[in-house]
């Protein structure tokens, strides 16, 4: 996919990467505890991996990823919205509403919570490690969600290109201003204001704000 490059200084590119695998590493040792006790509540809750099998998500310059996630679904929930007849009319109201959906009959009631207070996303900070993704960047989107949701918002394009230039984050600015409860139009827009205003400064600030945008769940689906 074509990119729109926003140049930044050497660096805040080399201090965001040293403070992505810091604080990624302090989280992971933080959060212990708590991985610990949502992988056995999701045993115990429905059959299934603990780690969701979705998706590739697309990365900086377009190329595709895994994404690490909890699974808050049943087994299966994506290829199953996708391919089952009986999810058919759900598949339809997905796309329709930005890829979202506000009640998700696959989403299990360990997964309801898990959700509301992103605790599902906890396991991005392997991405994080990795370095497919950092702490702080765009929403990492499915292919094709990208290509429907372009067709549906053709002036979204060019925000696109400039949101795919850079990693894809566990929290952005979207996230703490909003989060799911805005459409694929305003969401990439927010991304690509991200991109253009990024420093050290907007993304602590950023980082300071997602522990209230995790306890509350404002927006969360």
């Amino acid at each position: 996919m074509p990119t729109t490059e926003v140049k930044k200084s050497g660096f805040y590119e080399i201090t965001k990467r040293v403070m992505d695998v810091v604080f990624a590493c302090i989280l992971l040792v933080i959060f212990s505890p708590v991985i610990l006790v949502v992988a056995v509540s999701i045993k115990l809750d429905s059959d299934g991996p603990v780690m969701a099998d979705t998706p590739q998500r697309v990365g900086k310059g377009g190329r595709g990823f895994k994404m690490y996630k909890f699974r808050s679904m049943i087994q299966n929930a994506h290829r199953l919205l996708r391919s089952n007849p009986k999810y058919q009319d759900l598949f339809e109201k997905y796309k329709k509403n930005s890829y979202k959906l506000k009640r998700d009959p696959r989403i299990t009631r360990v997964g309801h919570f898990i959700r509301k207070h992103s605790i599902d996303e906890v396991p991005q900070l392997l991405n994080v490690l990795k370095g497919d993704m950092s702490l702080v960047g765009p929403r990492a989107y499915y292919p094709d969600e990208l290509i429907e949701q372009q067709k549906k918002y053709p002036k979204t394009k060019e925000a696109v290109k400039v949101v795919l230039s850079i990693k894809p984050g566990i929290t952005g600015y979207w996230q703490v201003s909003g989060r799911s409860a805005i459409n694929f139009d305003k969401r990439i827009e927010m991304d690509a204001m991200y991109v253009r205003k990024r420093s050290i400064i907007y993304d602590l600030w950023i980082i300071l704000k997602t522990p209230w945008a995790m306890i509350s769940g404002k927006g969360a689906l």
